[in-house]
């Protein structure tokens, strides 16, 4: 009956004591279980609530005050990180990003997403490893954390530490006004105070400001005691920028279908940040979408659906590669069984080659006694050859001589290189001395400049360095006689290079002058009698071995 009570007064509903007592006439020995309340509580208590008719915070307080007492474990201390109205809050909070059925949980993503938006509330940063190495430690139901877990985890501490417990307040109810009470903000200076000039009067006064997706509220302090007014925010409303004017800067105004309301900020970026979100209030008033936050929750979900349903994709490919792995080593093993099958052909080919290579022997010793058959006709033969090796022997004086004409051309050739060879090692003496030459006038110009700098000098102190001058004079005779000696080297060397391209040319004339030698000797023999024409063909089987040897002189 409490509990009943309870929940018309909040939900706004006529009570119905006698409704209580008719349903449970026939059951009223006993505790009632959760079970058999349910079927009162939805037929005579939630069938009735309409929605916008009652407060949803007082209604989530009556919750919290049902569940609280029995679930919720602060540290009895007093130590906890947080207060009981700020776990109050989280409660709300968890309760708005939990999953959309029962018993309610909060997926890790979820979790994570709330604590990082009360950390950024506070300035800090969110340590996501220690975040998942609790979770992975934490046993959780059905994929996600209950709230009661949740709560546990916060006032661990492990993630709050260091934190004064009125800079965990100040996030969490900044993050309770944004989510729960659809407070429209991108930074914190986007609920605050902000001038605001009367439609009557027409003077400026100060106001705190409140923006939802459906209407800019306005109150006298920021405890939001007294509501001075409120714009109603549609899809037709505007808002512009207005330039500076009667005394006040960062001018804005919000344009309803029916008012006009000018606003000052106390900067240009307060001014930007409530023009940018008004103008998200009015977005979502166009999309006919009630609550920022409800609808970014439903694309998270859709974006969790999607990393599922592509983690299951995955999952399917990697079964499916299981598979064609399966079906890869299943193929291996017929694989080695073809493998198997074609060693034993292999054997039998070795024995179809064995007898193949016996037959082939058999053969082979028949052509042996044919072929000493051939021997006994070719011993008839030899006798017509002692005939035409006379002819051959006068061919082979013939070929001696060219032999020898061919050593006096390999000497005249390696005359030649040595001329050749006598020249480079000319060359580079020549070059040696012109390298001596110019390294000696080097010195001598610079013993000249040196001379130069001393005359400069002598002329102040002339009588002191007159010896050093007479030193430095011979020193430059010195150095003029070894280049004179240079020169006559180098015209020594001049002649010693002459010479050697005198005897190269000589050399050339040799070779040459062999050469036609060589070229009159390689004239083909005229024919002779009867015998020698016989014979001719033992010298054509000499003629190819000359070409080839005259080729290789050339």
């Amino acid at each position: 009956q409490v509990l009943s009570h309870n929940l018309y007064t909040v939900l706004c509903i006529p009570h119905d004591p006698v409704a209580l007592e008719e349903h449970f006439r026939d059951d009223d020995d006993g505790p009632v279980s959760s079970q058999g309340y349910m079927p009162y509580l939805n037929k005579y208590i939630l069938d009735k609530v309409e929605e916008g008719a009652f407060v949803k915070e007082n209604f989530d307080e009556l919750c919290w005050t049902l569940t609280a007492k029995k679930n919720y474990k602060p540290d009895r201390n007093g130590n906890s990180v947080v207060s009981h109205q700020d776990a109050f809050k989280l409660w709300c909070l968890f309760n708005f990003l939990s999953e959309d059925k029962y018993p309610l949980i909060m997926v890790p993503d979820e979790v994570e997403y709330l604590l990082k938006k009360i950390c950024t509330a506070m300035n800090v940063e969110l340590n996501s490893c220690e975040l998942d190495d609790y979770l992975s430690q934490e046993p959780q139901g059905q994929g996600g954390l209950t709230v009661w877990q949740f709560l546990d985890m916060v006032n661990s501490g492990r993630f709050l530490r260091g934190i004064e417990q009125e800079a965990i307040s100040m996030a969490v109810e900044e993050v309770y006004q944004e989510v729960i009470e659809d407070v429209l903000k991108q930074a914190r200076s986007q609920r605050g105070y902000l001038w605001k000039k009367g439609q009557l009067r027409r003077n400026w006064s100060e106001r705190w400001f409140t923006l939802k997706p459906s209407a800019l509220s306005y109150y006298m302090s920021e405890e939001r005691k007294e509501k001075k007014g409120s714009i109603a925010l549609d899809k037709h409303c505007c808002v512009e920028v207005l330039p500076d004017r009667d005394g006040k800067r960062c001018m804005f105004c919000v344009k309803t279908s029916s008012r006009t309301y000018e606003m000052s900020a106390s900067d240009t970026r307060q001014r930007q940040e409530w023009t940018l979100a008004i103008q998200t209030a009015i977005r979502l008033q166009a999309e006919g979408k009630k609550s920022l936050h409800k609808d970014l929750k439903q694309k998270r979900r859709e974006q969790r659906e999607q990393r599922e349903q592509r983690k299951a994709a995955k999952e399917e490919e990697t079964q499916r590669l299981k598979q064609l792995q399966e079906e890869k080593e299943r193929k291996l093993q017929e694989l080695e069984l073809l493998k198997e099958a074609q060693r034993q052909a292999e054997i039998l080919l070795q024995e179809e080659e064995q007898r193949r290579r016996q037959q082939h022997e058999e053969m082979q010793r028949t052509l042996e006694i044919q072929l000493r058959e051939a021997e006994e006709a070719r011993a008839s033969m030899q006798a017509e050859m002692v005939l035409k090796e006379a002819e051959a022997e006068r061919q082979r004086k013939r070929i001696l001589e060219l032999e020898e004409m061919q050593e006096r051309l390999q000497e005249a050739l390696q005359q030649e290189v040595k001329a050749r060879q006598d020249e480079e090692s000319v060359r580079y003496a020549q070059a040696r001395l012109l390298a001596e030459e110019e390294e000696k006038l080097k010195q001598l110009m610079k013993l000249k400049e040196e001379q130069e700098e001393y005359i400069i000098k002598t002329q102040l102190e002339k009588q002191v360095l007159k010896q050093e001058m007479e030193t430095k004079n011979k020193c430059l005779e010195e150095a003029q006689k070894q280049l004179e000696e240079v020169r006559v080297n180098r015209q020594r060397v001049d002649q010693d290079v002459m010479a050697a391209q005198r005897k190269l040319r000589q050399a050339s004339t040799n070779v040459k002058h062999w050469n036609v030698q060589m070229n009159r000797l390689m004239h083909p023999i005229g024919p002779g009698d009867k015998r020698t024409n016989v014979s001719g063909g033992g010298f054509a089987g000499y003629q190819p071995l000359l070409s080839r040897r005259d080729s290789s002189l050339k």
